[in-house]
């Protein structure tokens, strides 16, 4: 299984980016899947994801609003687009995924993760 992250880059306050996420060996359709960031001396936390047994998808109250995720089944390809872009954004952001999960906010949940992207939002 192979997930790879991209669209990261700099960006001013105030701007859009789309993330993407294409996997490989797995099925997103049949998956649980999470995007987490990861800021400089802080731990990685969960921005948004969706499981496979619901429609619902969740978000961090930080992002809520601002940030969507949605995926492109034909493409087997998960997008996370980011508008309003604040210097507090500035992260790697990576994607995770897995055929069964507890919770999708949970990172100890997901067997399998993408290698980041970078997010650099200037003030």
């Amino acid at each position: 299984v192979q997930l790879q992250a991209s669209g990261g880059g700099l960006v001013q306050a105030g701007g859009s980016l789309r993330l993407s996420c294409a996997a490989s060996g797995l099925t997103f359709r049949n998956c649980d899947m999470g995007w987490f960031r990861q800021a400089p001396g802080k731990e990685r936390e969960f921005v948004g994801g969706f499981r496979r047994s619901d429609s619902n998808i969740y978000y961090a109250n930080s992002v809520k609003g601002r940030f969507t995720i949605s995926k492109d089944n034909t493409k087997n390809t998960v997008y996370l687009q980011m508008n309003s872009l604040k210097p507090e954004d500035t992260a790697v952001y990576y994607c995770a995924a897995d055929r069964g999960t507890t919770s999708p906010r949970e990172r100890s949940g997901y067997a399998y993760w993408g290698q980041g992207t970078l997010v650099t939002v200037s003030s």
